[in-house]
This record gives C-alpha cells, sequence and structure tokens, in this order.
C-alpha cells in the first residue's frame, strides 16, 4: 500500500479550500473532541451493564442505545426516523466437540441447525482439497461420506455451500476449518440456509483433525431460532441538496457475547459526535445522511434492509455511502477501503466513485501523521449492499482478529504477532478495549471527510443530475452482478 498512499498524497480533493464562512463543512475534525467521543463510548458501556452486559439486536440493551443516539440527534435538530424491520435471530445456547474423547475448541456458524439431543457421533471425513474444496458433488470424488462429520476448508463458495453439498453427499454434520490463521467466525446467512450441524475451527486445529481421520467425533450443538423486530436510526439534516446526499454509517449492535464497545461502539460513538458537530441545519451544499444499523451482526441485516426498502431513484439521491466499523482497536492498525484494488486482493475496485474516497481518508489520516493501507471490500460490513447497487462507498477499519505484522508494528506501533482487537466479540469487548488515540485520529478524519463532502462531491460523481447517475449505477450494478468475489457472497458467508 505504500505505492498507494506516495499516490494518494499528491491527489487533491476536488473542493475548495476552507473559508471563515464554512468551517463546519471543511473543518468538521477540528471540532470533533475525543473526550466527547469517549463519553458516548462510557453512555454505551454503561447501557450495557443495566441490560445483561449486551447491547444485541432485539435486546432491551440494543432499544436503549437507540434511545440514546436518536434523543442526542433529535436535540441537536436532525430530521429522525427509527424503522423498523422484522428477521430471524439465531442464537446459540452451546457447542461442544469431541474427537477420539478429547474436546476441541469450536464455535457454531451462525444459523447452524442444532443437533439431536445428545449430539451426533460419527467418525471423522475429510473432503479433498482442490479449487473448490466441498462446493461441487465432484469434489468428493469416490470419498464416501455418509453417516460421518464431514470435515472441509473454507474457500472459493459459501458456508451455506459447503455444508449442503456435503449433507447432500451423505454426511450427519460438517466442520469447517479456516484457510487462514485464526479462528473461523460466520454465518450461513439465514435462518434457511442450514441443513446439517455446522462448526467452524481454526486452521491449526483443522490440520489436527485431518490427521484424525477416521476417528469418532460427537458435535453437540444447542441454538434456537426467534422472530424479533428490531430497528436502524437514520438521521438528516434539514439543509443541502436531498437528492445528492452524503450518506455515513456504523452499526450500533454488538454480538450476544459482551457490550461491543470497539465494535462497534468506536465506529458508533464517532459518526455520532460528528452529526452533533455538524448540528442538524448546517450551512452545506449537500444533505447529510447519517445511520445507525441493527442486526449487523445477524448477517448485516439491518443496512441491506435498508438499501433493499429505497427505490431506484431513492437511491440515486445517495452520492455515497461512507462506513465506519471498528475504529479503536486496541492494537489498532490504520486501513481505508480499497476503492481503487490497487493491493490486488479480494473483491476488486469499489463502484466509480469509490477511489477517490480512499483517496481522502488516506490524505486525512496523512495529515494526522499517519500512512493508511487498504482492507479489501470483503463483504464483512454494512457497505455491502450499497456496493451492490453501485452506490460509491469508504470508509476506515482499525481491524479485527487479524494478526499485526512486524511491519505494521514498527509503522503503527503496537504489537505484532497479535490480533488488531484481541477480544474482538468476546466478553471482554469493553471500555478498557480501546485505543484513545487510534479513536481520535479516526474520529477526526471521518468528520473531515464527511465535512469536505458536504460542502462538494464533485471529486466522487463529477456529475449532478439523476439522469447521469442512473446510467452510471445501471451498467455497474450489471459489472458488478457478473464479479465471482460478489456472487459468492461477504466474506463471513464463505
Amino acid at each position: 500500500m505504500s505505492t498507494l498512499f506516495a499516490a494518494c498524497t499528491a491527489v487533491a480533493l476536488s473542493v475548495p479550500a476552507a473559508t471563515a464562512a464554512q468551517p463546519q463543512t471543511m473543518q468538521l475534525g477540528e471540532q470533533v473532541d475525543v473526550n466527547d467521543v469517549n463519553r458516548h463510548l462510557v453512555a454505551l458501556q454503561r447501557i450495557a451493564d443495566q441490560n445483561g452486559n449486551t447491547r444485541a439486536s432485539g435486546t432491551p440493551g440494543y432499544r436503549a442505545s437507540v434511545d440514546y443516539v436518536a434523543d442526542k440527534l433529535r436535540a441537536a435538530g436532525f430530521d429522525v426516523s427509527t424503522p423498523e424491520f422484522a428477521y430471524t435471530k439465531y442464537s446459540l445456547e452451546s457447542i461442544e466437540l469431541n474427537v477420539a474423547g478429547s474436546p476441541v475448541e469450536a464455535d457454531a456458524l451462525e444459523y447452524s441447525p442444532a443437533t439431536p439431543r445428545g449430539g451426533v457421533t460419527a467418525p471423522l471425513s475429510v473432503t479433498p482439497v482442490d479449487d473448490s474444496t466441498g462446493c461441487q458433488a465432484s469434489d468428493y470424488g469416490g470419498v464416501d461420506v455418509t453417516d460421518t462429520i464431514a470435515l472441509i476448508q473454507r474457500g472459493s463458495c459459501t458456508f451455506a455451500k459447503k455444508q449442503r453439498i456435503a449433507s447432500e453427499q451423505g454426511a450427519s454434520a460438517a466442520i469447517i476449518y479456516n484457510n487462514a490463521e485464526g479462528a473461523l467466525n460466520g454465518t450461513l446467512g439465514g435462518a434457511d440456509a442450514g441443513v446439517i450441524p455446522t462448526a467452524g475451527v481454526s486452521k491449526a486445529t483443522g490440520a489436527q483433525l485431518v490427521k484424525q481421520q477416521g476417528t469418532e467425533a460427537t458435535l453437540d450443538l444447542r441454538a434456537s431460532f426467534d422472530e424479533i423486530t428490531s430497528e436502524n436510526v437514520i438521521a438528516q439534516t434539514r439543509t443541502g441538496r436531498a437528492d445528492n446526499v452524503v450518506m455515513a454509517g456504523a452499526h450500533l449492535d454488538s454480538v450476544a457475547e459482551g457490550a461491543g464497545i470497539n465494535d462497534n461502539g468506536t465506529g458508533s460513538a464517532g459518526l455520532l459526535e460528528t452529526a452533533l458537530q455538524l448540528g442538524g441545519s448546517p450551512d452545506t451544499n449537500n444533505a447529510v445522511r447519517f445511520a445507525w444499523w441493527g442486526a449487523e451482526e445477524s448477517g448485516l441485516i439491518g443496512s441491506t434492509k435498508y438499501v433493499q426498502g429505497l427505490s431506484f431513484e431513492r437511491q440515486l439521491d445517495i452520492a455515497m455511502y461512507l462506513n465506519f466499523d471498528m475504529i479503536g482497536s486496541p492494537n489498532a492498525g490504520y486501513f481505508t477501503y480499497d476503492g481503487d484494488n490497487s493491493d490486488g486482493v479480494g473483491a476488486g475496485p469499489g463502484p466509480q466513485g469509490s477511489a477517490a474516497i480512499e483517496h481522502a481518508f488516506v490524505k486525512a489520516l496523512h495529515k494526522q501523521g499517519v500512512e493508511a493501507e487498504g482492507t479489501d471490500f470483503d463483504g464483512r460490513s454494512d457497505y455491502g449492499e450499497f456496493i451492490a447497487n453501485g452506490i460509491p462507498a469508504g470508509g476506515l477499519f482499525t481491524g479485527a482478529e487479524e494478526i499485526k505484522t512486524e511491519a505494521q508494528a514498527a509503522k503503527w506501533g503496537g504489537t505484532a504477532g497479535k490480533a488488531f482487537d484481541p477480544n474482538y466479540h468476546q466478553p471482554g469487548d469493553t471500555l478498557v478495549n480501546v485505543d484513545r488515540t487510534a479513536l481520535e485520529r479516526n474520529s477526526k478524519a471521518l468528520a473531515n471527510v464527511i465535512g469536505r463532502y458536504a460542502h462538494s462531491t464533485e471529486s466522487i460523481n463529477g456529475m449532478q443530475n439523476r439522469a447521469e447517475r442512473a446510467e452510471v449505477r445501471k451498467a455497474q450494478a450489471h459489472t458488478l452482478a457478473a464479479k465471482q468475489p460478489q456472487a459468492q457472497g461477504p466474506l463471513s458467508l464463505r
């Protein structure tokens, strides 16, 4: 990413310099105080403390989080709504995996069916590893997995497809092991996707289990499915063009296991303080729409339903979408979404305009002395449905369960060989699980970029009428639909 960084520092945003008449739009980050951002984190922690140590969608803790954010925004003069949506919530009660009588660390893939009481006991079978391991029936090539627990390597297709193909071959349950270092966290994608009980294990654990082919194993998985209603928080300025909206969002829900203060209290708090400093009726050319999403941790549900509920004309009103999911990781990295695909990995570039958004965030961090790296549009956060509909996107991220390298530690500080957030999706994601320096830098960067685009989006869409935007997005949507990584679904699904 160093080549991109050098190039980006030479790229200026296509907006005029700040003037005294435009302090909010052009220098919004200077008005954001990290102490005020941290105050919102304290509020979210106390909400979790008072509600069973969670702010997961569908819980009293989430509803209290919604009330906190919405009340602040209404007091600041925004046009605020809290649209509801229904979905099936998955709750894991317990999971135990034993192989040859010894316990093995595993996690259920979200929306996995439960096992019968007492679990599934069967020999381990190993799915051959090839270019599409377990993604088509021919991958099993004479390997009989009937009445076994099929061990399958991650990659090439969705988790849902892997367990479905394994079931069609006769497997009683599935274990998917990671193809990269670290634990495997993911989802089958929905309540109707699960066919057989499915667990996930780390790459190292998978390597050990491969050596135990034929050994008797027991998978005991308890889970429930509940139909619930949750809500998003949507707040828009009362000034600025409503047909060229700058939209920015962060998911407000936590996982069930904890308070979710880094994931994603940090993004929610930085965005909230930015909105409060901007105010509900700022002197801007473009309207700014802020969103706090529900049920992100259940499969990006709140944001997906929101975008799908907009007509094509209403989608055209959105000039861009900016996403902030974890901006204060305790062993922080500094990542911007790779809008131009300069890293050449994963999903490829974002829709037209995404490269300029990436450059804007690189520049905003560079002004604070921070050299950013790219991170792939891997589908793990709420930008997914916006990109699928041709809306330019970008944002900031400080890292989750991935391991910080020696080079990254030398550049950013912190500890090499350790996860960016060792408490990712764990009970330890509390108020102490935040790097305040990273929180301050990212909060100021996101505020400055939002403020600049509130003044002008010329560098993003380069045009100002709906008809031209419609033609561009139709073409982009067709191209994106044909791209294989998008067709496979988000990384959390595969």
